[in-house]
């Protein structure tokens, strides 16, 4: 469709030589809010990963934001993660610079060039996710949550056309993985497309969305019980 930023047909996904998962069929469309759920070891991360391109796709097709994942070239990975905005579980941010000098670091590697504009899209950033005023602190002054809210920042720094959140609330208290929920939910009303992995089933519950279900070594949209 036209509109799908992600879409896999009978597409398997392998570690090395072993198969994860087998004959996946999705669509995820633009401006759609999804979860990938499922126990540890059932392929959540292995899917994501082949999603952003660390695992290549062997079987079946895969396009995302425009790239074919059968055809996709070690140099076109860059450009396709410019499209994507990858947020982990344990942030990744760097410990020896300021939050500012964290999302300058991955606008320079993203070819920014004009520092007028980097300044200003970080302050945009930052202020999407509350975090304006935190951008002289470094990564170690701040919380879980203040560090996850920077996390989701950075990966809004290129204008993502989907978002995918690997475990982004892992790490996190019940009370700040709620608070990081609510600016993720805020971040897809303004039209961001997000793909979130989870374990958190709570979270779930109290944002009902669109979910996808890794079991078996297969992925399939379960349809959520209206409590």
């Amino acid at each position: 469709m036209a509109d799908a930023m992600l879409a896999l047909n009978n597409a398997s996904i392998y570690q090395r030589e072993n198969l994860i998962l087998s004959d996946v069929n999705i669509e995820i469309q633009k401006g759609e809010f999804v979860y990938l759920i499922g126990k540890t070891g059932t392929g959540k991360s292995s899917f994501m990963k082949t999603l952003y391109g660390d695992i290549p796709l062997k079987e079946g097709e895969g396009n995302i934001v425009g790239f074919d994942l059968r055809k996709l070239k070690e140099k076109q990975i860059p450009f396709l993660r410019r499209k994507l905005g990858v947020v982990f579980q344990d942030f990744k941010l760097l410990n020896d610079r300021t939050v500012k000098d964290n999302l300058m670091f991955v606008l320079k590697a993203t070819g920014w060039k004009e520092k007028p504009a980097m300044e200003k899209k970080i302050d945009e950033v930052l202020a999407k996710v509350d975090m304006k005023t935190k951008n002289f602190k470094y990564p170690y002054q701040l919380s879980g949550g203040e560090q996850q809210r920077i996390a989701i920042a950075r990966a809004l720094l290129n204008d993502p056309e989907l978002i995918l959140a690997d475990e982004p609330t892992g790490n996190l208290d019940p009370q700040t993985s709620v608070e990081v929920m609510e600016v993720l939910q805020e971040i897809n009303k303004n039209g961001n497309t997000i793909l979130m992995a989870t374990h958190d089933y709570a979270l779930l519950l109290k944002y009902p969305s669109k979910t996808l279900k890794c079991d078996g070594q297969k992925v399939f949209e379960v349809v959520q019980k209206s409590a």
